[in-house]
């Protein structure tokens, strides 16, 4: 299994363009290490010459131009990517679909509750619906392991996980089993498997055993304390209310990533506050220490 990391900043990117935060002006400025970063989105392939897509980002046109895969140019009108994940509804990882609709029609995989959402409150389904067919939605079911034609020897395991559902969704205050996954992909061919979960409010007992046996965890890195928001003065939203588990202290997720020694640990989804994005800072420096990397816009690895 191929694995390429399009974009691996969380919503607005970094830096973001109306912010002036600590780590948004350092790097304007040049006064800080760090690497620029689009919104998360990654693709993976077991052959590397078809690819599905896991979100959408509202980057993934400068992504896909940066991925020289994803245009194999066998015929005037071509792309690499064969079918697209969502993850959940929100607007960094739905709004790309905008940006694809010259591809239509597309392979769109979504539970009913992100399907719903893109069907009323940013109706997706049926703005694209005029573009050559828009969006043929795939169901995932969100108890059930599924497959992808053409990539038979991937197997997508979809597991519920609580989050938040997006600002726009009718049942925003009211969260369902489907507003966010984590996936397992197992590669049958080579017996290795990678966790994604770029957006997760707490790890369950279920979801830590999978982890424990993965090969590789892509998760969430949003924030380094949950209130982070309010500390760089940016917003009062906490990283609970926003549906992101924090990275530091006792219940954060580097301890959790502490009590794995099998798998590859590399976090995404990275909002522009965080301290690690400064590969200078004590804090990135930490992660070192817990043997977990940081993902960035172009990385590539393979299971």
């Amino acid at each position: 299994m191929y694995i390429h990391i399009l974009g691996s900043a969380a919503g607005g990117g970094f830096p973001q363009w109306n912010c002036n935060c600590v780590n948004c002006s350092g790097f304007r400025n040049n006064n800080i290490n760090a690497k620029a970063r689009t919104q998360s989105s990654i693709a993976v392939s077991s052959d590397g010459v078809d690819w599905i897509l896991l979100n959408a980002s509202p980057d993934i046109r400068v992504q896909l131009s940066q991925f020289r895969q994803a245009q194999p140019a066998r015929k005037i009108r071509d792309t690499a990517i064969q079918h697209i994940i969502l993850m959940d509804s929100q607007i960094d990882h739905t709004t790309g679909l905008l940006s694809l609709r010259e591809g239509c029609p597309l392979q769109v995989w979504c539970t009913d509750m992100v399907h719903d959402d893109l069907s009323t409150g940013f109706p997706l389904f049926k703005m694209l619906q005029h573009w050559n067919g828009g969006l043929i939605w795939n169901q995932i079911k969100v108890s059930e392991a599924f497959k992808i034609e053409k990539f038979e020897n991937l197997e997508f395991i979809p597991f519920v996980i609580r989050s938040a559902a997006p600002p726009y969704s009718p049942h925003r205050n009211n969260p369902q089993d489907g507003d966010n996954l984590a996936l397992l992909i197992v590669d049958h061919q080579t017996q290795k498997s990678l966790f994604y979960a770029p957006g997760v409010g707490q790890i369950s007992p279920e979801l830590f055993e999978i982890m424990k046996n993965s090969d590789a965890v892509l998760v969430d890195g949003t924030l380094w304390t949950d209130d982070e928001m309010a500390q760089k003065k940016v917003g009062d939203k906490t990283g609970k209310e926003m549906g992101h588990l924090h990275l530091s202290g006792e219940n954060g997720m580097l301890s959790i990533l502490d009590q794995l020694s099998k798998p590859r640990k590399i976090l995404i989804h990275i909002n522009n506050t965080n301290p690690i994005l400064d590969e200078d800072s004590p804090e990135y420096k930490s992660l070192a220490q817990h043997n977990v990397e940081m993902a960035f816009d172009g990385m590539h690895f393979e299971l």
